[in-house]
């Protein structure tokens, strides 16, 4: 029993994150190419730009995007998946699959 609390525990958090509202739709749309804050702004125009800003801290911070900061004039923030946040796009995408067949 002991073997599956670790399990439970990573799951319960997994849950929790991909719960959350937003993060499934950032992480589709990150799915395409990287993209700049407006531009994940404007094609979610419905979340407020601090959730948008909340959000990506979130998924930052577990390692899912990253955020490059590009010294051009002006200077660009872009944010991209990591493999891992990739990793849990492909997965997310069976969700839609399903949700698309049976919702």
């Amino acid at each position: 029993m002991d073997d599956v609390k670790p399990l439970f525990s990573k799951v319960e958090h997994v849950h929790h994150l991909i719960g959350k509202k937003w993060v499934n739709l950032i992480v589709h749309v990150l799915l395409e190419e990287p993209k700049r804050f407006s531009e994940l702004h404007t094609i979610i125009p419905e979340i407020s730009k601090r959730m948008l800003g909340e959000r990506l801290k979130e998924l930052e911070e577990c390692g899912l995007i990253r955020r490059a900061v590009i010294p051009e004039r002006p200077v660009r923030t872009e944010y991209s998946l990591t493999d891992k946040g990739r990793e849990l796009g492909e997965a997310l995408g069976h969700v839609e699959l399903w949700a698309m067949k049976w919702l």
